[in-house]
């Protein structure tokens, strides 16, 4: 009887996670035919390259969030990370397009040094994931504030505007590249040993160590590969905002939680898709779209964000529930 009630239960749970995943293309449907009923123009696909464009930054901070986020942590500093990266790009002494593989290198080790240090709070020293990347968003805003005196004078490579608003084919170079991020941590995450590490360390961390997973480890990782996905989407953004200040990628520690929310990716840890993630960026960049469309405020954005995480949590807490 137990094993029948297992293999139930199992099966429920993957008949709820194919429910969700429908939920949300049906959400990208509904709002997509929504948004092409206001406004004819919507589908054009110069119109859709541009919202796929602009949506790829965000896209890359939401794989970066949704990574964290299966291993029950939260990363606040995705953005100061982005504005740091982009500050960084500009303080080579060339505009060269040679450097550009330099600036991403540097990009990546400050990255991987940065989500080190935030792991390590977490993990070694018993820090809210909250407390510690908050701490460190506001540790970068200082040392990005006293390098610049409050004021960014560097310029990037030329290349850096192909990066963030080029296109190959006909498809947008930073979605390409979101799309490539994507699939491998897809793949990783689906097939390999690490990625089942990360979904059993998210689900029950003391039962991870039991056999024999180090979950410190693997979540030191984790925020390792985060704070490298941010440096990277904060690379592209300033591509194709094409200027720097040191608020660049302002916002988007919210918005990422919020389409990683959307897409499914518990805050609990343990639970949560690549693809759902993704879906998430999709319908909240739609939602941000509609609010253009009909003309309202631009702080009616917040307020459905607001609306979507509560509605989100309170959809998980009953799922727990059941």
């Amino acid at each position: 009887m137990s094993g029948l009630a297992v293999t139930g239960g199992a099966r429920a749970a993957l008949a709820a996670l194919r429910l969700e995943r429908f939920a949300l293309i049906g959400a990208v449907i509904g709002l997509t035919i929504v948004a092409a009923t206001l406004s004819p123009a919507f589908l054009t696909l110069g119109n859709l390259r541009d919202i796929f464009t602009q949506a790829a930054p965000l896209g890359m901070v939401v794989l970066a969030q949704a990574l964290i986020m299966l291993v029950r942590g939260i990363d606040l500093s995705v953005a100061s990370v982005m504005a740091s990266a982009a500050v960084l790009a500009t303080a080579f002494t060339s505009t060269d397009n040679a450097d550009i593989p330099l600036i991403f290198g540097a990009v990546l080790l400050g990255g991987a040094v940065i989500g080190g240090i935030n792991g390590w709070l977490v993990t070694r020293r018993n820090v809210s994931p909250l407390l510690a990347t908050l701490a460190m968003m506001i540790l970068l805003q200082g040392v990005r504030f006293a390098y610049t005196q409050g004021a960014p004078s560097g310029l990037l490579p030329s290349g850096f505007r192909w990066l963030g608003t080029g296109q190959i084919y006909g498809i947008p170079v930073n979605l390409s590249v979101l799309l490539i991020l994507a699939l491998g941590l897809w793949v990783m995450l689906r097939y390999t040993m690490l990625g089942r590490a990360i979904y059993i360390i998210g689900g029950n961390p003391r039962a991870a160590e039991l056999v024999g997973l180090s979950a410190q480890r693997v979540t030191m990782l984790c925020y390792c590969l985060g704070s490298m996905l941010a440096g990277i989407a904060g690379l592209f953004l300033v591509g194709f905002v094409g200027t720097v200040d040191n608020w660049v990628g302002r916002g988007y520690e919210l918005d990422s939680i919020v389409a990683a929310v959307i897409g499914g990716v518990s805050l609990a840890g343990g639970s949560g898709s690549i693809v759902g993630a993704l879906l998430g960026v999709l319908i909240l960049v739609l939602l941000s779209n509609l609010v253009v469309i009909l003309g309202l405020p631009v702080e009616f954005q917040l307020i459905l964000k607001g609306v979507i995480i509560i509605l989100a949590t309170g959809l998980y807490a009953r799922r727990m529930r059941a």
